[in-house]
């Protein structure tokens, strides 16, 4: 057997799993029937969760050196500026990373492949997966690379291979949603025109959307199709050109990258079959309102991988791996419809799509955001560091305004914050004031390492209680919150872990 997981799909979602097993020494072969990394800038933003994730696989560094940072939000109304957001305070104190970027697809791809590389594996292009079936706990896979088939089997499937995926239809699985009428452009251009951050620009027709996506000049423009082409087919750039000069004041030298298309939200209605997952655009489409696809799709690849690792090392029962469809799934369904509700806005004519474009924008939203709260609010729903998985079976326990579930809160510090032990990708105690005999001893007893940091106003505004123990999940959340005072449920809880 070549390898105990098989990733079908080489994108990002596809990449981000082969990584983290890399890293976790758990053997797998990843494909692609593709003849190598995509081309096309398509998704471009990556958000702060994302790069959390990306330190612990030790690539952020590459990430946010080739990328962009977007330091503002501009909303313009028929030509004119009604208001401007700081997007860089939004995020201040939470994150390493308090910031949104943007980076083209096919370079982001790219940095993957090679730190795939660096670890010493391969993506095998132009490899396809024909069919597959479950038995005696395996799966069994029927390959074709260069016209020829080939069986392998495998421990573990995971289907990676976007809303067309081979994977879930071989499931059987229904991907229930729908298709909104309205068609998109989105074009790549050279232009002489700055921009600095994100324009977005309402006027009768709709709406238009700019912002940088390479150090070289180049622009993202997004929106709808204009009525006078919203029902040809086969639309050039040529024919929107002058439109888009028109309603986004902006200077279009060049086109490097065109496309139309219709927005789906969809969600599979499982993303675990056996041994066989389901994860990215395999799993869920949404509407690209606040750039969350290709970040929720690493968050599923995250998810999923250290799982993986820990049941095929023996380290946890293999029934944890029915956390992972709880956990994504249920963030998953939430995400269609918040950014539905978004899209709805953006592109709707009736009288609440008008107050939020026409009033609530440009007028209230700059005063609401001098807040340090409603920043902080946004920053955490657009940066996926507010999901959690207080629900699951895996979290237990509070301490302070911190719950079983939560994404561990950065603690920085001038001596290194708490997020740099995450990048052992391993589980963690870590404790915020004195380490106790007690659970020292419970941390040898089940070989876990156990990190002290002082509990600092940092640590305490970040909601964290003094002497407050947390076991933390290898992706950084915390599975048990305990006060300190007794160990008991930690104890139980890694009794569990192994024998539930």
């Amino acid at each position: 057997m070549p390898g105990k997981v098989l990733i079908s799909g080489a994108g990002p979602t596809g990449l981000v799993a082969a990584i983290s097993l890399a890293k976790l020494n758990i053997p797998f072969r990843i494909i692609d029937k593709n003849k190598g990394p995509g081309r096309a800038s398509r998704a471009i933003a990556v958000h702060a969760r994302t790069l959390e994730f990306y330190q612990q696989l030790e690539v952020s560094g590459e990430i946010i050196q080739k990328g962009i940072v977007l330091d503002r939000l501009q909303i313009f109304k028929e030509g004119k500026l009604k208001a401007m957001l700081k997007l860089e305070e939004l995020g201040k104190g939470l994150s390493p990373f308090p910031f949104v970027l943007t980076l083209p697809q096919d370079e982001h791809e790219q940095i993957l492949v090679g730190k795939l590389n660096e670890l010493g594996h391969r993506v095998d292009w132009e490899t396809e997966l024909v069919s597959f079936r479950q038995q005696d706990g395996f799966v069994a896979v029927v390959l074709s690379k260069n016209g020829r088939q080939e069986e392998e089997r495998y421990s573990y499937l995971c289907g990676c291979d976007g809303v067309r995926s081979t994977v879930r239809k071989g499931l059987g699985l229904d991907f229930a949603g729908g298709t909104y009428q309205q068609v998109f452009y989105v074009a790549d251009v050279q232009s002489g025109s700055s921009v600095k951050g994100v324009q977005v620009r309402f006027f009768k027709e709709g709406f238009a959307i700019a912002l940088p996506v390479r150090a070289t000049g180049s622009l993202r423009l997004i929106g709808l199709l204009p009525p006078f082409l919203s029902d040809k087919q086969n639309v050039g750039f040529s024919e929107l050109a002058t439109y888009i000069e028109t309603k986004t004041k902006l200077r279009v030298d060049k086109e490097n990258w065109f496309s139309t298309y219709k927005v789906h939200h969809r969600v599979s209605e499982r993303f675990q079959k056996g041994n066989v997952f389901l994860a990215g655009d395999a799993a869920h489409v949404h509407s690209p309102a606040g750039g969350q696809g290709m970040n929720t799709g690493i968050g599923d690849a995250f998810n999923l991988s250290w799982k993986l690792a820990d049941v095929l090392k023996g380290k946890s029962n293999p029934a944890i791996l029915g956390s992972y469809e709880s956990e994504r799934k249920a963030f998953a369904e939430s995400l269609v419809s918040t950014t539905d509700r978004m899209f709805e806005i953006l592109v709707g004519e009736g009288l609440s799509s008008k107050m939020v474009k026409g009033v609530i924008l440009p007028y209230v939203a700059p005063t609401l955001t001098k807040s340090d709260r409603v920043k902080h609010m946004m920053f955490k729903t657009l940066s996926q560091i507010r999901i959690h998985y207080r629900d699951s079976a895996l979290s237990e326990g509070a301490a302070g305004s911190i719950h079983g579930g939560d994404r561990l809160p950065w603690v920085p510090a001038e001596e290194g914050d708490n997020f740099l032990p995450l990048q052992a990708m391993d589980w963690q105690f870590h404790v915020y004031g004195e380490a106790t005999p007690e659970l020292i001893d419970l941390a040898k007893a089940h070989a876990i390492p156990y990190h002290q940091f002082p509990w600092t106003k940092i640590a305490e505004k970040a909601g964290i209680a003094q002497n407050a123990v947390f076991l933390v999940r290898p992706d950084g959340h915390v599975a048990v919150a305990d006060d300190g005072n007794g160990l008991d449920t930690m104890e139980n809880y890694l009794i569990r872990l192994k024998s539930r």
